[in-house]
């Protein structure tokens, strides 16, 4: 059974913690962390979620996500997760955090990665994943309006996507600064 860190609205440890699965008392909050692979082509690995899986059973997702345990920091969360549920090992440098999101009863973290892997040569965790897939921003739009994947907000997904390559939310350079400046 997994032990949570329970953290405040400011996302500050409390020095507390519990278990998963218990009730979450006024104002406590706990970590989740959320991974998406990118390759050179700009497609994202998705994961499709086992049939008996509580929770969004038999959907598509984005690469990994879960739940930090006590004691660990967001990134190294991400990179457990990532090797748990895909197999893909990463280095913390290949770990880039774009955007933290507040929720109900926590803080939601979210990582890009730029990697190549091959997804016929990785080890799902059978109680997670079923299989994943290489997919394009349309490809994911399409699941989306399938009812097959996970009901985030487009937009959401394109912001991961431009995520990939970008820091920060602009898309373009302030014209009135000069070089240097």
């Amino acid at each position: 059974m997994e032990l949570w860190d329970i953290y405040d609205e400011n996302k500050i440890k409390t020095g507390r913690t519990m278990y998963r699965g218990e009730p979450f008392k006024e104002g406590d909050h706990h970590l989740v962390v959320h991974i998406c692979v990118f390759n050179s082509n700009g497609k994202m690995l998705i994961q499709q979620r086992q049939l008996f899986k509580k929770g969004w059973s038999n959907m598509w997702d984005i690469t990994v996500g879960g739940s930090s345990v006590s004691g660990e920091t967001s990134k190294q969360a991400a990179i457990r997760e990532t090797s748990e549920e895909v197999g893909i090992l990463l280095e913390p440098t290949e770990l880039r955090q774009v955007i933290s999101i507040n929720f109900d009863v926590g803080f939601d973290d979210y990582y890009v990665v730029n990697k190549d892997v091959d997804p016929d040569t990785l080890a799902l965790q059978y109680e997670e994943v079923q299989r994943v897939k290489w997919a394009d921003i349309n490809e994911i739009f399409a699941l989306i309006d399938k009812g097959d994947f996970l009901p985030y907000h487009k937009s959401f997904i394109e912001l991961l996507f431009h995520f990939r390559n970008n820091i920060g939310t602009l898309t373009g350079k302030d014209p009135t600064r000069k070089a240097g400046n």
